[in-house]
């Protein structure tokens, strides 16, 4: 079985097969609980989400800075005009040049990194109902075994829906 989901009313059944689930070894990466309403990290007893957004931006602004910087002393170096009496590789007009690399590599970087902790696409989605939208509140498990369904309905889960294969739900 590939996927399962557990369709609760009450916050806190979702929060009792967590524990439920947890207890019988399923992984804290293999449940998502799903909500039409944002609850906030935590409030079912699920970990805390941990995300590196943070780093994207820096990455971006030294990739961008770097790119910036070869460009310019590359362009200056493959077409060397000496204007004035002037050195070839001049600070001033490098950079900005390089400040606009810098800002574009961080910005560029960053919503790459937004879709990325976001998980955007979601190829590998699990089980889904519409009845979600509804205001139940779901437990999705991937890769659940056989006692998955036991151990939801014993937590007071109103449905369970298996997922077969790849988009199926039976």
């Amino acid at each position: 079985m590939s996927g399962m989901l557990g369709l609760f009313r009450d916050p806190d059944a979702v929060a009792d097969a967590l524990d439920a689930l947890r207890a019988a070894g399923y992984r804290e990466q293999d449940v998502t609980v799903l909500s039409d309403t944002p609850y906030p990290d935590g409030a079912f007893g699920e970990g805390e989400t941990r995300h590196s957004l943070y780093v994207y931006p820096f990455v971006g602004a030294l990739c961008g800075f770097v790119v910036g910087l070869l460009v310019t002393i590359g362009t200056q170096i493959a077409y060397p005009m000496v204007t004035g009496g002037k050195p070839i590789l001049a600070i001033p007009p490098m950079t900005i040049v390089i400040y606009g690399g810098t800002l574009l590599g961080a910005i560029v970087v960053t919503v790459l990194g937004i879709l990325v902790e976001s998980r955007l696409p979601d190829l590998g989605a699990g089980p889904y109902d519409p009845r979600i939208a509804e205001g139940y509140l779901g437990v999705a498990i991937r890769g659940a075994r056989d006692d998955a369904g036991r151990l939801l309905r014993a937590a007071g889960a109103v449905d369970v829906v298996a997922q077969e294969g790849a988009g199926r739900v039976v």
